[in-house]
């Protein structure tokens, strides 16, 4: 393994859970990234964001969404900013249309959005062996969940924990990727898209895609449990349906973690209970291969099938969920 080519084009076998959370690298490919320009930026998308951009700091990073005014996720985001720009990173799969979009609302603002997806390469990093491996080229990492360094290698944005252990995407080089692939082949296994997929979905992290968009409140997609929404700053698209949802009581329904045999399940396929056959109780969010034969998953549903844990894919006969614990607790909302 001698160049950064060698390892973004390594074919590889899907990971096991377990396999990651030893240590892996993955070039992440399939997100994109627009970069908003201007001394306005930071008023411009506070006012559009589920979370606080104008006090974000430069040593910060946070989740995000875009919301369409009934208060439904049209875009997820991790968001950081430096001296000149604030980054959102989503799914290059819908980029060019939230990008354009959000464009529609600039107006007379001092800022203009860019796409700059192609200005790095990106690494994701996790397991118990991440954190020492990165050591070879970072003096000092981030010290949470959240948070980011520069450095003259690249920025490290360290994410939610996976797998009792950090994780990291590195924005870098492909000069920088090609000097790193050797180490990083011979201490980590290699994945590649989806093996980052399986680590965020382990995270709990949801992420918007083409099949999703519209179709959940942040909340049920425990957003604000992870950070991604601000109740106390102002007005956003859809901010008093999702205020209404948080205060009044009115959202019972949440995001599990589960594993599913069937390899072939996809992002917004629906899920069904058995004690209320007639009609889906959720859809599925995310997907990855978990390397035993099927996927593990992120699925939106009632908190009732939540507790009654008997859900079923496609129909109230399909194959079963099987639930699995999510590294943070599902509060519930109810008056």
């Amino acid at each position: 393994m001698n160049n950064w080519n060698q390892l973004l084009t390594q074919e590889q076998e899907p990971l096991t859970a377990a396999k990651l959370a030893v240590g892996f690298v993955a070039p992440v490919t399939d997100q994109g990234l627009i970069a908003f320009i201007g001394e306005e930026s930071a008023s411009f998308l506070h006012n559009q964001l589920t979370n606080d951009v104008e006090h974000l700091g430069q040593n910060e990073v946070r989740l995000a969404a875009y919301c369409s005014p009934k208060g439904r996720i049209m875009a997820s985001f991790l968001m950081w900013r430096n001296a000149d720009s604030i980054f959102l990173q989503l799914p290059r799969a819908i980029q060019a249309p939230i990008q354009k979009r959000l464009q529609m609302f600039v107006l007379r603002s001092k800022t203009k959005p860019a796409d700059v997806s192609d200005a790095h390469v990106t690494l994701g990093l996790g397991g118990s062996l991440a954190e020492a491996v990165l050591q070879t080229w970072f003096d000092v990492l981030p010290d949470r969940p959240y948070s980011r360094v520069d450095h003259p290698l690249g920025t490290l944005l360290r994410v939610a924990n996976a797998f009792g252990a950090p994780r990291y995407l590195w924005l870098t080089t492909p000069e920088t990727a090609t000097m790193a692939a050797p180490l990083l082949a011979d201490r980590l296994v290699v994945g590649g898209n989806e093996t980052w997929r399986l680590s965020e979905i382990h995270a709990g992290v949801p992420q918007i895609g083409p099949f999703t968009q519209e179709q959940f409140v942040p909340q049920m997609v425990n957003l604000e449990l992870l950070g991604g929404v601000n109740f106390k700053k102002g007005c956003y698209p859809g901010q008093e349906i999702v205020a209404r949802s948080q205060y009044l009581g009115k959202l019972k329904r949440r995001t599990a973690l589960v594993t599913i045999a069937d390899p072939s399940v996809v992002p917004g396929a629906e899920v069904f209970s058995p004690a209320d056959p007639d009609q889906p109780c959720g859809m599925v969010v995310n997907t990855a291969p978990n390397g035993e034969g099927g996927v593990d998953a992120l699925v939106e549903m009632k908190l009732e099938a939540i507790e009654q844990a008997d859900v079923r894919l496609g129909s109230a006969n399909g194959p079963a969920l099987e639930f699995k614990p999510l590294p943070y607790v599902l509060d519930k909302l109810e008056v």
